[in-house]
């Protein structure tokens, strides 16, 4: 199990860092959770629909450890970022049931990514909202 284990985490990290939602959907299971210290998704689309811009700003992906067990998995790595964070150290942690991933925790400082996602949120300067 520990290599199906391995494969699966291996094909969905894949998937996701080259942006394709739809290989690295085949690897959720049906029932699925996402918790990051910025979002939380209960489904796999929720968690996917932000991909392409996720994997826009990413310019690397260094992986520092790997560790597999029957029904879990841990990643380490930096994930190098064209945004002022520059690089973030991130730790995600697996559940897996029947060969498939049924959760995903996401573990990093959030700390430099909220004044980029304050920015990001705010209408752009000179532009005035208006209500119909």
């Amino acid at each position: 199990m520990t290599a199906q284990t391995r494969e699966t985490v291996q094909a969905y990290h894949r998937a996701r860092f080259d942006g394709d939602a739809t290989a690295a959907a085949a690897q959720l299971a049906g029932t699925f959770t996402f918790r990051s210290p910025l979002i939380e998704s209960a489904d796999a689309r929720g968690h996917l629909d932000g991909l392409a811009g996720f994997v826009g700003i990413v310019t690397g992906v260094e992986l520092i450890s790997e560790l597999y067990g029957d029904t879990e998995a841990t990643l380490v790595y930096d994930v190098h970022t064209a945004t002022p964070v520059g690089v973030q150290h991130t730790a995600e942690h697996f559940r897996l049931r029947d060969g498939k991933i049924e959760a995903i925790s996401l573990i990093f400082d959030a700390t430099r990514w909220h004044p980029l996602m304050a920015a990001v949120a705010r209408p752009a300067a000179g532009v005035v909202e208006t209500t119909d």
